[in-house]
């Protein structure tokens, strides 16, 4: 075999093993990646979800429907994104943030199609929320650890 023969095979060899390499990863991400909806989107059927495919909903927690179990780690309650409303169970310590009428994106799998089982539940602050020390920095004092913040 020639040599010139022997660098066209290892370059499309080469170029071969890259392309199997590139369809591999990205077929792992696809499997992986988790896409954000609305209580809306699910509810109205403009989502395709397959039957026990992790989604993620997002959405204000709707006040006065947190109901929490003797134990504390059961916790139901409802998303809405103002126009439609869907019930969502999850077991486990919820985050400091979680509050009625805050936002959440709930991670998980949507059962009977209109009652949602979170495995993760993630609370969001508003965007006026500032942390003390960058308060303070736009107050224009210098902010030192140990020190009592003024509130902004």
């Amino acid at each position: 075999m020639k040599t010139r023969h022997k660098r066209l095979a290892i370059i499309v060899s080469g170029v071969v093993g890259l392309t199997v390499a590139t369809l591999l990863v990205l077929n792992a991400f696809n499997k992986n990646l988790v896409f954000f909806h609305s209580p809306t989107e699910i509810l109205e059927g403009k989502v395709s979800i397959a039957p026990g495919q992790t989604i993620r909903i997002g959405g204000l927690v709707e006040q006065g429907s947190v109901k929490r179990s003797a134990d504390g780690l059961k916790v139901d309650f409802i998303i809405t994104d103002l126009n439609k409303k869907l019930p969502v169970h999850y077991e486990g310590l919820l985050p400091d943030l979680f509050r009625e009428g805050q936002g959440v994106v709930a991670q998980g799998r949507l059962q009977d199609g209109n009652r949602f089982v979170a495995s993760e539940v993630l609370a969001k602050h508003d965007e006026k929320y500032m942390p003390p020390e960058a308060a303070q920095a736009l107050q224009g004092g210098s902010y030192a650890a140990g020190k009592e913040m003024k509130k902004p």
